[in-house]
């Protein structure tokens, strides 16, 4: 469905000298960058009744008005499925996303991710882009993420993630025993050859993971993971590069025996764990309103605290 959009501002003098996209993006924070650039192209966005390239520089004072239609993205359906809330009010709500959710519908995916469940859950993120997702998390990956609840706080909250500014942490399973925390800077690009992974190569875009060291097991290793960028699926990818992949991941992981000496118990762990070990564990950002600074966190799921129980049997085995 489209709805038609009407703006008009006058053009501040301090803006004087700046691109057309970038007062646009300064009056008017609700719409995305991306968008206001769109219009421009479109001829949508009139200045002193007539139109300008993006890239023109505005003298201050002239009278912009914005007439154009934007689809609202009501095309998803509603789905009553249940959400893990840890926080909401009336900017943001942070919830703690089960594995094996999809985030947004796509190919193969329709219906049943999260954004259905948003949707039911607040009527009001239909008119918010994506229904407020402003990042992404694998399918089979838990944990915690922010949504947006207004057009606003989407412009806000999205271009603190691209500014690096919204930190998030991560706890991992990794095979085998690493000896130390640090740190990989190694660029993250689609693989030459089969075009459905991503891989460590030097035609990426950069990627920066942080790691360090909570438990080592006599065969595993437990480990606090801290992005800096947000490639597709970065951790996965750069501890498969150390040769360190993630238990149970069915793309990046390394097919070999077990560890020998394990207890049954473990073995039969690891043979059922089906999905990479790897959970958004906390969240720290700026209040979109307030401004103030938030840190939230996300229990560990049952599935990666009984595989940690079990290596912890293991380990006293082995003491």
């Amino acid at each position: 469905m489209l709805k038609s959009i009407h703006l008009t501002a006058v053009i501040p003098k301090e803006l004087a000298g700046k691109r057309l996209d970038q007062v646009l993006a300064s009056l008017f924070p609700e719409h995305s960058r991306a968008r206001l650039q769109e219009w421009i192209r479109k001829g949508d966005v009139h200045i002193d009744h007539g139109t300008m390239s993006q890239r023109l520089r505005v003298k201050g004072g002239e009278q912009i008005v914005i007439d154009t239609t934007h689809a609202e993205e009501n095309s998803w359906t509603a789905e009553n499925i249940p959400l893990q809330i840890i926080h909401e009010d009336p900017a943001l709500l942070i919830i703690n996303k089960p594995a094996g959710m999809v985030v947004h519908p796509g190919a193969g995916n329709p219906q049943h991710t999260l954004l259905n469940a948003l949707l039911h859950y607040d009527a009001g993120l239909k008119t918010v882009p994506r229904a407020g997702i402003i990042q992404r998390l694998d399918k089979d990956t838990s944990g915690i993420m922010v949504i947006a609840r207004t057009p606003e706080c989407h412009t806000q909250l999205t271009a603190e993630m691209q500014a690096r500014k919204i930190k998030r942490e991560y706890q991992a399973i990794v095979t085998g025993v690493m000896t130390a925390g640090g740190s990989i800077d190694k660029p993250i690009g689609r693989h030459p050859q089969k075009r459905t992974r991503m891989a460590v190569t030097q035609r990426g875009k950069p990627a920066v993971t942080h790691y360090r060291i909570i438990r080592k097991f006599p065969a595993h290793t437990h480990l606090l993971v801290q992005l800096e960028t947000g490639r597709t699926h970065q951790i996965r990818v750069h501890l498969a590069y150390l040769r360190h992949p993630l238990v149970g991941d069915p793309v990046y992981g390394v097919r070999r025996s077990l560890p020998k000496g394990i207890t049954p118990a473990l073995a039969l762990a690891i043979q059922s764990f089906h999905r990479q070990a790897l959970h958004a564990h906390a969240l720290t950002l700026r209040h979109p309103d307030t401004h103030e600074t938030l840190s939230f966190t996300a229990p560990l799921p049952d599935d990666m605290k009984h595989l940690l129980v079990i290596l912890e049997n293991d380990a006293r085995q082995h003491s």
